[in-house]
């Protein structure tokens, strides 16, 4: 089991989130295997963050570089709701766009992609994988795990064919900012959008994601495990699926990955 550096809880700065933890480490396998075995040991929402990951992973367990500098978080948050877990990819895309456009200022231009993508000046930025936590056979809540590309990006010979091509912050808009001063300002905008949608519900949520989607109303494919869906991409409903407008009528996909 690593041992964390330090223990933060409600620091004392206007930006901090009140109650919220922070746990953080030298090297992990992965934050999100350090907020599935710890999680239920603080039940409040906690940061784990780490310096480096030795066994990164991303969608169905493909496995994510992780050079040193680049930020390593994962957020676990008590959640026994199935549905509302799910929605936090799209709380965690919001707060990652937003904090990234305070550390770069206005020039590069940020996107979101569908299911769970950041783009910047159209590669990929940042990635965000959530994972149940589950205590004694029940569901106790969520691990968020994001990672961005703050000083470096994967080669594409090391993405899967067809897949957005990677970037980094240091590398698109030259700027340089340290994973600790990326999540000062990553943790209180997840709690602004976090607070939205459990006391507004996804509405506001789901309004604020479209306005910064990528590709929409655009042709768009999305690659199921059995099929290839292509269609343009009319809007995300109000569960948080993808809709397409194919040949063959509207079409509400619930997971994918998708490909421009």
């Amino acid at each position: 089991m690593p041992k964390p550096r330090r223990w933060l809880l409600s620091i004392k700065t206007a930006d901090w989130p009140a109650g919220v933890g922070h746990l953080s480490f030298d090297e992990v396998t992965s934050t999100l295997d350090v907020a599935r075995e710890q999680a239920a040991q603080h039940p409040t929402a906690t940061w784990f963050t780490a310096t480096r990951q030795t066994a990164s992973r991303g969608r169905r367990g493909r496995p994510w570089v992780a050079p040193v500098g680049n930020f390593y978080g994962t957020l676990s948050l008590p959640c026994n709701d199935p549905e509302m877990a799910s929605l936090r990819s799209f709380v965690a895309a919001l707060a990652v766009d937003d904090a990234l456009r305070t550390v770069m200022g206005d020039g590069p231009k940020l996107a979101l992609k569908w299911p769970n993508d950041v783009l910047l000046n159209g590669g990929k930025v940042a990635g965000i994988l959530l994972e149940s936590l589950v205590v004694q056979g029940q569901m106790w809540g969520v691990a968020v795990g994001i990672g961005v590309n703050l000083i470096a990006a994967p080669d594409m010979t090391q993405v899967e064919d067809g897949a957005v091509y990677p970037v980094s912050v240091k590398g698109e808009s030259g700027v340089d900012v340290t994973p600790d001063g990326f999540l000062k300002h990553l943790a209180p905008a997840f709690a602004l959008w976090d607070r939205q949608l459990t006391t507004y519900g996804f509405a506001p949520i789901r309004t604020a994601w479209l306005a910064r989607a990528a590709r929409l109303g655009e042709t768009i494919t999305a690659r199921l495990p059995n099929e290839n869906v292509t269609g343009r991409f009319d809007t995300v409903d109000e569960n948080g699926y993808l809709v397409l407008n194919t040949a063959k009528g509207p079409r509400n996909i619930a997971a994918a990955d998708v490909f421009f």
